[in-house]
């Protein structure tokens, strides 16, 4: 039986009606995206259709879902909202906190040896205020919640980017910073600018060696890590329905590389095997009952150009295997076009490792047809010429694999088996000693992002995205222009011999099992549970509110200008940092380390105006913020892009940032600051970033006056004393700019709770 059936039947029971009324309202047929978003409304269907890209709206989420990670700092800030429990079913995933090295027994001890502290408060919180708990080897979040939480036609939201893997599921599944959670948590609305619609038309069937993460690396080579932004990606047609559910949830988990709001797929009889396979037919029983109203509308797909702002088509028939990268998920290489390329741009064509998992790619369809290209090395007496890891996605996954022979098979090859977790997919795998200076290698693996430094920590390593039957033909072959389709590798009787396509099972034939899925459920009075926190713990600090910033900013230094792409990686990194992910001055002391100055471009090496001298960027803030000056940073185009991690916007606001000025935003991070009480601005004029020099000052002319969809003025003050007047833009409404007066969110949660 399903978690939580009853409020799914209930989500069920309205949504008909909600959605009738939305036809009505809006005068068309619906979208999938819109009947979610419609029947999810915190005040009931409104009296004008909203406007797409521009109204705010408040919803009502049904569930949350938080990694590790990310939880910590989001229960550190539930626990000053004053409530008794979560308003809404609410689970806590231990996935981040595991380090991948020696294989997954050890990994997991050694995690439990190292993070205990943070897991046994991560327990003992959602012990107390209700909230689902899943202990350290159960599996990737998200993952563990396509087995068990996610449903057609609901609305969740999560504190990770790839929370939208849920619209494999037909959910409208959002990545969220931890204090949009906290708003939910606390029983309020949570608010979201009225998302655009693309429409992905699938036409045909994949085959042969073109696998689902196929479909994604092509839609990320046409709109590019920003094309999606402020949008929901919603995929129709007859190649989607030809898709398994976990394939539609790796194509959506990855939609979180193109900066898109969410994915979705409607219901269908895919989705309904997936349901029934694990355990739900409850679920599927349910939204059978009501299923046209889980997918869009018919004559919206017959004809998409009027009702989507863009329309993308692929025919699944014709589309090749893809590798995407190195450094950013939206470089795009056919299979068999690889050689010429690399060449072209010096990047090295011997593969290192290949690693398979990661929450992108880890259900049983993938590791089964991954492991069909595996048995075929063994059976073809092929020696492997790179390095295999394998991460399993859930120890549901883990236990079916090892009981149908799946994992045998990989370990027949000497793979590393990791534990249930993310490991090198977010920078936790201890492959090198000293990773800064690490050679200059290739590696393959079916995660979702490649940044540099993303996986291992080297920047040399050029990391390359494709789907897991991929990433074993190339791992076998040892080379990146490795072409499986039509090259041949030579066997250990010196005999020429070719890999034949992947095959696979969508579910396992004898079922889903396991002995131990991991989960534990919070005890139903948790008013005795005591929280402990240590105030000479070095990785949990309970929060001090923020100081409102106010009105009168003036004399602000620049701390940094960053050069070109700037990631929440790059602002606040992950791997060793991710210890201190509870403890914001400590982990402050990685802000902004990994952006480029735009005056030098080095790294973590910026101007203190105070002395002249040169130092590490939180330093720098640290001296400012000592002799009680702001300071600003000044950012280029998708500043923010990737995690959902709101410590990107709470350690330059610890640190005494008072505003972040760039030429455009990722949709979470810009949130994320207005949630801490900063300012998120964009030039009015993209030219005016040139404009910024090493040693200016910046003087908010007309901060007394913020006001929604008005531009603010600041006064930019040179070194020489000249002066440059820019204007910049911003998105706040008047809630949020309610938010800045408080000092955070949460301040103005506490207020209204105390009132």
């Amino acid at each position: 039986m399903a978690f939580d059936i009853d409020m799914i039947k209930k989500v069920y029971s309205e949504i008909p009606s909600r959605v009738n009324k939305a036809r009505e309202l809006t005068g068309k047929p619906l979208t999938l995206a819109e009947k979610i978003l419609y029947s999810h409304l915190w005040d009931g269907i409104p009296g004008k259709p909203f406007t797409r890209g521009k109204d705010y709206v408040d919803f009502a989420p049904d569930r949350i879902a938080c990694q590790d990670a990310t939880a910590q700092m989001a229960l550190l800030q539930f626990m000053q909202a004053g409530k008794t429990e979560v308003a809404v079913p609410t689970t806590v995933h231990c996935d981040h906190l595991i380090q991948a090295k020696n294989g997954a027994i050890s990994d997991l001890q050694n995690a439990l040896n190292t993070s205990n502290e943070v897991f046994n408060f991560l327990e003992s919180v959602s012990d107390k205020y209700g909230i689902g708990f899943w202990k350290p080897g159960a599996g990737i979040i998200h993952q563990v919640v396509l087995e068990n939480y996610a449903f057609p036609g609901g609305m969740m939201i999560g504190t990770d980017s790839h929370t939208v893997n849920a619209g494999g599921l037909g959910m409208v599944a959002i990545g969220v910073g931890g204090a949009d959670a906290v708003d939910v948590m606390a029983g309020m609305a949570w608010e979201l600018k009225f998302p655009k619609l693309i429409g992905v038309k699938l036409t045909g069937k994949l085959s042969g060696w073109t696998a689902p993460k196929d479909v994604i690396l092509k839609v990320a080579e046409i709109l590019t890590v920003k094309g999606g932004t402020g949008a929901i990606v919603e995929y129709f047609g007859d190649g989607a329905a030809n898709l398994s559910c976990t394939g539609k949830g790796t194509i959506c988990n990855m939609g979180a590389e193109i900066g898109a709001t969410t994915s979705t797929f409607g219901y269908d009889a895919s989705m309904e095997r997936y349901l029934r396979a694990t355990d739900r037919a409850d679920i599927a029983d349910a939204a059978n009952e009501v299923k046209e109203y889980l997918t869009g509308d018919d004559e919206v797909y017959a004809n998409p150009e009027q009702y989507f702002d863009q329309v993308i088509e692929i025919d699944l028939d014709t589309l090749m295997p893809h590798l995407n990268g190195p450094f950013t998920p939206d470089l795009a290489t056919e299979v068999g076009s690889m050689n010429e390329k690399a060449t072209e741009n010096d990047w090295p064509l011997k593969v290192e490792w290949g690693l398979i998992g990661s929450c992108t790619n880890s259900s049983y369809e993938d590791l089964s047809r991954a492991s069909s290209i595996a048995q075929q090395a063994i059976d073809k007496k092929l020696k492997t010429k790179a390095d295999f890891g394998i991460n399993p996605g859930s120890e549901k996954v883990r236990y079916t694999t090892e009981r149908d022979g799946i994992l045998g098979i990989f370990e027949n090859l000497d793979a590393k088996i990791f534990t249930n977790a993310c490991g090198p997919c977010i920078g936790q795998w201890a492959r090198y000693e000293d990773p800064k200076n690490a050679p200059k290698n290739s590696i393959i693996h079916s995660f979702n992002r490649n940044f540099a430094k993303r996986a291992d920590g080297n920047p040399n390593t050029h990391a390359f995205v494709a789907s897991p039957e991929m990433v074993a033909a190339i791992a076998i072959a040892g080379r990146l222009d490795f072409n499986p389709i039509t090259d041949k590798l030579i066997n250990e009787d010196g005999e020429e011999v070719m890999l034949d396509e992947p095959t696979g099972w969508e579910l396992p034939p004898k079922g889903f099992e396991v002995k131990d899925d991991g989960y534990l459920a919070p005890q139903e009075d948790g008013s005795g549970v005591e929280i402990k926190v240590s105030e000479d713990s070095d990785r949990l600090q309970l929060l001090e509110p923020f100081t409102p910033i106010g009105t009168d900013v003036s004399k602000a230094k620049l701390l940094i200008k960053a050069f070109g792409k700037c990631t929440t990686d790059h602002i606040s990194m992950a791997g060793p940092w991710l210890r201190y992910r509870g403890h914001l001055d400590n982990i402050s002391n990685n802000c902004l380390i990994g952006a480029v100055n735009a005056y030098n471009k080095q790294t973590n090496f910026v101007k203190n105006q105070l002395d002249g001298e040169y130092g590490a960027v939180p330093a720098t803030a640290r001296a400012y913020k000592a002799a009680g000056i702001p300071s600003v940073v000044v950012g280029d185009h998708n500043y923010g892009e990737g995690s959902s991690r709101e410590h990107a916007a709470m350690e330059p606001r610890h640190l005494g940032v008072v505003a972040v000025i760039v030429k455009s935003f990722a949709r979470i991070h810009e949130t994320n600051l207005k949630k801490q009480g900063m300012l998120g601005l964009t030039f009015a004029n993209e030219a005016d970033y040139d404009l910024i020099q090493e040693d200016d000052n910046f003087n908010f002319v007309d901060l007394a006056d913020f006001t929604p969809d008005v531009p603010l003025t600041i006064e930019v003050t040179h070194a020489d004393g000249s002066k440059d007047t820019i204007k910049v833009n911003h998105t706040y409404n008047a809630a949020q700019i309610e938010w800045y007066r408080k000092g955070s969110a949460l301040n103005k949660i506490k207020e209204d709770n105390a009132a």
